[in-house]
């Protein structure tokens, strides 16, 4: 009888094993999921200065950490209350198997499951988290399994990291930032204890929610790390009176969401995971720089809402809101030497639109294009002093079979007859412009914007008040010729991309030379007397030289300033998106000159230690011509003009310099 009750078990154990051993053999590849461990990851961006601009990721917000850095009192306050023997079983603990399985019976429900923190990760990562006795099976084996192929170490890393901590936070160091805005070594005890107690039930324990619910299973953690002898009696009292401070965030939070946007933009064609990989990315943004333009990009937005509403009041047309429906703005500023992006700001308010105005629209410049119009003028020989001719010409030319003309005007209707062309730019005159373009050939002209790296232009005078179409970015790369010596730099904002492994990789300036630094520097002095005293008196800023031009699109469609100091270069633009005009007072001047003054007065109160004056290149020299100090260069000499001076028989001679 005996021999056939062994037999029978036999049988039955034989059976089991086989059945054990071709259930393993079905799952044994699904613990390579765990072997090798590849999480979703957050990726981070920073600013210049290493402050963190934004994380982003996909689903889950993990900030990866590894085991030595993970400090000891977070490994033990995990153990004591998860797994108390976790070093010491083989990734299955048979007493706590058997007081579950006993519960369990008594309560007719699997009301205890005795699961080891390495089968909890085998449960996260490869099985479901329903209980079936089939599962609990495969976890066992496979925990079992694990053990035999990873350190309790490793086991512990990969747990820390990928286990839920509730309020969307994924692994124990981003769970540390967000309820406590700390690193995990800047933790308290109690801090800790709140931690580790979250897995079990993380949206029940949420401190941001339940917190005496949360404290009170911290301090079952206490207690069970000073009954084991893990912490000492003073530890142990301090902790349990200790209530820290919960603060209630997503860590999602987007400081500049348009750079970011951008920057993903420029990254994804060559990093398919860029959101979700880990990476940590510097970027050229300087934070404080950014604030700056995006506050004077929303002041000047409302003071042109409030001409706006002025003007329909005076009408009595408060319901045509037109002009100012579509109404929006962009700055973009970079240093001027490197060509590093230290502020994008692409709208007025990111959550209200989207889109991107720095870098998707394309816009007409306006009479902004000029300065690059009488660089090549004054490359071609002219100075400064030069006369240009300020008189109204009509210019005939065909649509189609159609005859049209073309009849020019200044702003305000008025001309001159004759004007240098410092005074020329400075005050923005179209009609001189024409004329300085007219004879100096549209070929040359052409060819001097497209050095400048325009593109796409109609070859006719309408070159002349701007009417090709710019994205911000690329009107602050053909800028940076002016800002930069005579050297053009490409904007860029990218500085450094790190991978999980710690791989770098830096990026570099892009630079071409244009222009001389002295033909330049003439160009710089007419820019900066158009700040002075020119179309761009509202872009002034005390303590600082500053140098720029305005520009106005016709029916006032677009309004520009572009400019810049001896260092850094800004581009505004202010414009409706639907390319309808606004109103006539708003010109570049008027609306986009202050976002360019509130930006240099800011920042130089941050950074006073930057510098203030051009530098003026050895081979500019000055002298006097007609009565007033002027510039000139060996390529741009004075001009020749007739001085009427008494001679010694009181007739007159005529002296040509």
């Amino acid at each position: 009888m005996i021999k056939y009750i062994f037999g029978f078990f036999l049988i039955i154990g034989l059976g089991t094993c086989a059945w054990l051993y071709n259930l393993y053999d079905e799952i044994k590849h699904d613990i390579d999921k765990v072997i090798h461990y590849k999480p979703k990851q957050t990726t981070q961006f920073f600013d210049k200065n290493g402050k963190l601009i934004a994380n982003t990721f996909v689903k889950e917000n993990r900030e990866y950490v590894k085991y030595d850095d993970i400090p000891a009192k977070v490994i033990e306050g995990l153990v004591a209350i998860e797994d108390t023997q976790y070093f010491e079983h083989i990734g299955i603990n048979p007493d706590a198997i058997s007081r579950a399985i006993i519960k369990d019976i008594k309560a007719r429900a699997f009301v205890e499951g005795a699961s080891t923190l390495t089968q909890q990760l085998i449960k996260m990562l490869v099985l479901s988290r329903e209980k079936k006795l089939i599962r609990k099976v495969k976890e066992a084996l496979l925990a079992i399994r694990l053990e035999t192929i990873l350190s309790k170490e490793e086991i512990l890393e990969r747990y820390l990291n990928h286990v839920y901590f509730g309020h969307g936070y994924y692994g124990i160091k981003t769970a540390a930032r967000g309820y406590f805005k700390k690193d995990l070594y800047e933790l308290s005890l109690k801090e800790i204890a709140i931690l580790v107690g979250l897995p079990r039930a993380p949206s029940f324990y949420d401190p941001t929610k339940n917190l005496k619910i949360s404290l009170a299973r911290a301090n079952q953690v206490i207690t069970r790390l000073n009954t084991l002898g893990w912490i000492n009696k003073e530890q142990y009292e301090t902790s349990l009176k200790e209530s820290p401070e919960i603060f209630n965030q997503t860590l999602t939070k987007n400081k500049a969401p348009y750079v970011i946007d951008y920057a993903i933009k420029l990254l994804a064609p060559e990093i398919p995971d860029i959101r979700s990989g880990g990476y940590k990315i510097k970027l050229t943004i300087d934070l404080d720089a950014q604030d700056i333009a995006k506050e004077g990009l929303a002041k000047s937005y409302e003071e042109a809402l409030k001409r706006d509403l002025y003007y329909r009041e005076k009408e009595n047309d408060l319901e045509n809101d037109e002009f100012v429906k579509d109404l929006n703005g962009a700055v973009v500023s970079i240093e001027s030497s490197t060509g590093k992006i230290l502020a994008l700001v692409g709208g007025v308010d990111y959550y209200t639109s989207m889109f991107n105005r720095a870098v998707q629209s394309k816009r007409q410049p306006g009479s902004s294009i000029k300065p690059f119009i009488y660089q090549t003028a004054l490359n071609e020989g002219l100075n400064p002093a030069s006369r240009l001719i300020d008189i109204s010409r009509s210019y005939d030319y065909k649509v189609g079979e159609v005859e049209k003309k073309w009849n020019p005007r200044n702003y305000g209707g008025n001309f001159k007859g004759f004007i240098n062309l410092r005074e020329s730019l400075m005050l923005s005159r179209n009609l001189s412009t024409i004329n300085l373009v007219t004879d100096t050939g549209i070929d040359v002209m052409y060819k001097g914007l497209e050095s400048y790296g325009f593109k796409d232009m109609p070859y006719d005078l309408s070159i002349t008040l701007g009417s090709m179409s710019s994205t911000l970015i690329e009107l602050s790369q053909a800028y940076s010729v002016f800002a930069n010596q005579g050297i053009q730099v490409k904007p860029y904002i990218i500085e450094q991309i790190t991978n999980n492994k710690g791989e770098s990789v830096m990026f570099e300036p892009e630079t071409k030379v244009v222009n001389s630094p002295e033909q330049t520097f003439l160009m710089t002095s007419i820019l900066h007397d158009t700040v002075n005293k020119g179309t761009g008196r509202r872009a002034r800023v005390k303590g600082i030289e500053l140098a720029g031009k305005t520009g106005t699109t016709n029916n006032n469609v677009d309004a520009w300033f572009c400019g810049y100091s001896p260092t850094i270069q800004t581009i505004v633009w202010f414009g409706n998106d639907n390319n309808k005009p606004m109103r006539k007072s708003e010109t570049g001047g008027k609306v986009a000159a202050p976002v360019f003054s509130h930006f240099y007065k800011n920042y130089l109160e941050i950074h006073p230690e930057i510098k203030r004056e051009f530098t003026k290149p050895a081979n500019v020299y000055e002298s006097k011509i007609n009565g007033r100090t002027e510039y000139y260069t060996e390529t741009s000499p004075l001009p020749q003009v007739k001085i009427e001076i008494p001679s010694e028989n009181s007739k007159e001679q005529i002296m040509e310099f």
